[in-house]
């Protein structure tokens, strides 16, 4: 009898060495409350059926469920599942060092902002530096640029640098300008400002290039503290139902641990990255050629024209109405745009270019509008980043070239706190613009431009939705009349943000051959008010076929 059982296992243990493993039984995701976009055209379902990550079949339960007898069956509890969504501009690193620093977002006066830097800096005894971000002086009473003075008070000891909402302006404590070797008689650096006063000192605000003179002296992260910044970062996108992320910028560093992540399979999001224009090595990232994996994707190069509103840096084709003197700054001159376009497009990748200001996007437009066919935006898909401040004439440009708008709806909402001071009401007609945009048969790919503003993109879909902020403000929504429809802006999250990152054919909508990414979540943004929205929960996001939070 031993001998039967040890001879039967024997043989059991041969055909299992010798047959192929199977591959996972397919899904069977039901009794769900499913969108999805076909074709342009929103679509709705009850159930979904994935194996090995790839969809086999969408719509109803009575069909799939014949289709294959063999399945996991999951119940989805009548849920409302959406496809994964994107957000087509963020910034992974800076996102995982904000989750990491001192964050000063929403804090409504200088004082308490540098209370907040204080407790920051007694609880981290050991850090070299104080650094964070966040501080907006837009929601302070006095709306008045921070100094140096009010920090020094209470961080005089060591090295304070703190980068204002936008990134495009940092206050620094004496001792930070000191190690920058920033006195009275620095110049302003070619495309940036030193904000001084009445007497010329320095006050420690530094706008856009000058930044640089301060960021050079904080030491270097090194690989773990990128690493772990990461890590971060995609752990709090997942948990928010984004399943894709374009990041905007990614400098050699960077580049080089993202592509060891991704050959180790330690990246568990789709990031689209955007090489960074700025980086000294970028041509040599150029020349390793284009990245196209399952979760990582590499075939674009990020570019600043120029800085932005808040900070009164972005390049305006007339003076500030606030501040007459002041046409904001083009950190790109044309001359260097127009040859960063010529080695970008010799490659073949797409250029992604920041551009706020209408003087920035009028030159973004123009030096697009003069590449051969071959390099065109109809071919490479290049992208406006922002596109906030449009002459409304030349909106209809960006459909005539094919570039892509890619445009974050909650900077309308945090922006509209000063955008009129700034601008003055006719300038306005063409600013944040979405619904002019899409009338003029633009495509627009939204994102949130982590950290900048909060990743959660339903934020997003309610700022674009009503054109209010987080607490519904103002009634009946600022400019309502470039609100888009709950359609429009899902879109923008989905579909239309795979297009800008060449992978519609992958993902961004559920369709037969496509990739299993979607989410389920508390609420049919659909039915519910628009301004419960913001209010959304998610529930569950898969990725691949498989749940990822």
């Amino acid at each position: 009898m031993k001998k039967i059982i040890f001879t039967a296992l024997f043989s059991l243990a041969f055909i299992m060495l010798w047959v192929p493993m199977a591959s996972a039984l397919p899904t069977l995701m039901h009794n769900v409350n499913g969108y999805t976009f076909k074709d342009g055209e929103l679509k709705k379902f009850n159930s979904i059926l994935f194996e090995d990550g790839v969809i086999l079949a969408v719509g109803s339960h009575e069909e799939l469920s014949k289709m294959n007898a063999v399945s996991i069956s999951r119940d989805g509890k009548g849920k409302t599942l959406l496809p994964g969504l994107i957000d087509a501009h963020g910034h992974l690193l800076g996102l995982g060092l904000d989750l990491m620093r001192v964050n000063l977002r929403g804090i409504s006066s200088e004082q308490d902002t540098v209370k907040k830097v204080a407790a920051y800096a007694n609880d981290n005894p050991d850090a070299r530096w104080v650094l964070g971000r966040g501080w907006n002086q837009v929601l302070w009473l006095d709306k008045e640029f921070p100094t140096k003075e009010s920090l020094d008070q209470s961080i005089g000891n060591k090295p304070v640098w703190l980068s204002r909402i936008d990134g495009h302006a940092g206050w620094a404590n004496s001792k930070a300008l000191q190690l920058a070797g920033i006195d009275n008689s620095t110049p302003d650096p070619k495309g940036g400002k030193i904000i001084r006063d009445e007497n010329g000192e320095a006050t420690g605000v530094l706008i856009d290039e000058a930044m640089s003179l301060v960021e050079r002296q904080i030491p270097p992260l090194n690989k773990q503290e990128r690493k772990a910044a990461l890590k971060l970062a995609f752990n709090h996108l997942i948990d928010l139902g984004i399943t894709s992320v374009h990041d905007a910028g990614v400098d050699f560093e960077t580049y080089k641990l993202m592509l060891e992540l991704s050959k180790h399979k330690r990246i568990p999001l789709r990031v689209y990255a955007m090489l960074s224009g700025a980086d000294p090595r970028l041509e040599t990232m150029l020349n390793m050629g284009k990245v196209n994996r399952p979760f990582l994707k590499i075939q674009s190069v990020k570019l600043y024209s120029d800085g932005a509103l808040g900070s009164r840096g972005a390049a305006l084709l007339e003076p500030y109405s606030d501040e007459p003197d002041n046409k904001g700054l083009l950190l790109t001159t044309p001359s260097n745009l127009a040859d960063y376009l010529s080695l970008i497009t010799r490659h073949d990748f797409q250029a992604n270019i920041h551009a706020i200001g209408d003087a920035a996007n009028h030159l973004v437009l123009e030096q697009l509008g003069q590449l051969e066919d071959s390099r065109s935006a109809k071919v490479l898909r290049h992208r406006i980043e922002h596109a906030q401040v449009v002459v409304p004439e030349e909106i209809p440009l960006f459909a005539k070239l094919g570039v892509i708008a890619s445009m974050q709806p909650t900077h309308a909402t945090s922006d509209m706190n000063m955008a009129g001071d700034r601008l003055g009401e006719a300038r306005l007609e063409g600013a944040y613009a979405w619904r002019t945009f899409l009338d003029n048969g633009v495509l627009i790919a939204s994102g949130s431009d982590f950290p900048v503003e909060k990743a959660n993109p339903f934020l997003g879909l309610h700022a674009a939705v009503t054109r209010q902020d987080h607490s519904n403000h103002p009634e009946g929504g600022w400019l309502p009349e470039q609100r888009l429809t709950v359609a429009e802006a899902l879109k923008s999250f989905t579909i239309d943000a795979a297009y800008a990152g060449f992978w519609e054919n992958s993902i961004g909508s559920l369709e037969v051959g496509k990739q299993a990414d979607f989410i389920l979540i508390d609420q049919d943004i659909f039915t519910i008010s628009p301004d419960k929205i913001k209010d959304v929960q998610v529930i569950e996001t898969w990725i691949n076929g498989k749940r990822a939070d």
